[in-house]
């Protein structure tokens, strides 16, 4: 009987596994430092190893002895190859169900799973796209044959099949504001797919793109649906929630479901601490308890509800969400401050791209945009501790 080759599985195989039959180990291949920096991450807990590949190259026997046997074995690497060759020498070694990821680590960082938010009352489509590499949301609006996307990744074929699948013509793009973390479509989409981009001048002023300058309250029509422009400066100076249908508040990194967006990304914590905190005390604590708030990150997957989405009221946002309990602004300033840590010196590269005004290879927007968004005022470890537990120490 001749042995089972390898298999070769998708980015959206591995996040299906995850969320609906974890039943696999899960072999990283890749080096310490970069399995340590960035790894796959779902919403329950399965093995998860790291034997790095020069590991394998050097010592067969004794890295695939370190492998558990009897299981089914799902292999990650940095681009694709190492991952095949380890998975064929653990078949050559007995193992039967072996698979390796097509396009590497960076197959899982560019994907993105959509999830409707909506039911069928509505009448226009609202999804939430989860990139679950990047620990990111955006959004794409559909109604009436019009179809507009709320903070795109670069991964433009995806949003674009997704409208033509349901009848929609891709028309505008929105920007909450100049993202940081990851390398936004929407210059590419204003630059040669006739996609109107809005966002705030103050973020995108001067920027190489054409895009619409966006004013607080002003209210753009997608199909039928009134997406209605609210000003929330503090995460950068730009920053503005969307608010669709006076139901969905798409907040972008004004607001999250267990924190607030970092407002040290311009130099100036402290100036636009203030900024966030009268956007969130004031322009947002005043909206309807109601609303369905859209963040655009998420820390962990234990802020997605039993349905994987990523959505809570508003109203219970402002019961449990930290940022929300620091009434006196001078403690809120403290909270910000404690909850900060360095931002990856990538970032600023990532602003310039997302301006125009830098270009670089595919293969230097990979490695730009590899890795978790740390736009939270969060810290990570921190989110989890109520602001009691904060305040008593």
């Amino acid at each position: 009987m001749s042995k089972q080759s390898p298999f070769k599985y998708s980015a959206n195989d591995l996040y299906n596994w995850l969320t609906t039959d974890p039943n696999f180990i899960l072999l990283d291949v890749r080096n310490e430092k970069d399995f340590a920096n960035f790894a796959v991450e779902g919403p329950v807990c399965i093995p998860y190893i790291n034997i790095p590949y020069f590991d394998f190259i050097e010592d067969v026997p004794g890295s695939v002895a370190k492998v558990p046997k009897g299981k089914k074995v799902r292999i990650v690497c940095a681009k694709e190859g190492s991952s095949k060759f380890v998975g064929e020498q653990l078949v050559e070694n007995g193992f039967e169900d072996v698979g390796y990821l097509e396009k590497g680590i960076k197959g899982w960082g560019n994907m993105l799973t959509p999830v409707q938010i909506n039911g069928g009352d509505d009448s226009f489509e609202l999804h939430q796209m989860i990139r679950p590499g990047k620990a990111s949301l955006s959004y794409m609006l559909i109604s009436n044959g019009e179809a507009a996307v709320f903070d795109p990744s670069r991964n433009i074929p995806v949003y674009k099949e997704f409208a033509q699948e349901r009848g929609a013509k891709l028309v505008r793009s929105f920007e909450t504001h100049r993202q940081a973390d990851y390398i936004s479509g929407s210059v590419e989409l204003s630059r040669n797919h006739a996609v109107e981009t809005i966002g705030r001048d103050e973020d995108f002023r001067g920027a190489d793109f054409p895009y619409t300058a966006a004013t607080d309250g002003e209210i753009f029509k997608i199909g039928k649906v009134q997406v209605k422009v609210i000003h929330s400066p503090g995460h950068t100076l730009g920053s503005i929630c969307l608010l669709i249908n006076n139901k969905y508040l798409i907040s972008g990194d004004t607001i999250f479901i267990q924190s607030a967006g970092r407002p040290d990304l311009g130099g100036k914590c402290r100036e636009w601490s203030r900024y966030l905190y009268l956007s969130l005390m004031i322009t947002i604590r005043d909206l309807p308890d109601d609303l369905l708030v859209l963040p655009g990150h998420y820390t962990s997957w234990d802020e997605a509800n039993d349905e994987l989405k990523f959505v809570d009221t508003l109203g219970n946002l402002k019961n449990y969400n930290n940022a929300f309990q620091y009434v006196h602004e001078g403690k809120f300033a403290e909270f910000i401050e404690e909850n900060m840590r360095p931002q990856p010196e990538v970032y600023a590269n990532i602003r310039k791209m997302n301006a125009g005004w830098m270009e670089a290879c595919e293969d230097e927007q990979d490695t730009m945009d590899l890795g978790k968004n740390e736009c939270g005022a969060s810290n990570y470890g921190k989110v989890g501790v109520s602001a009691e537990s904060e305040r008593q120490g």
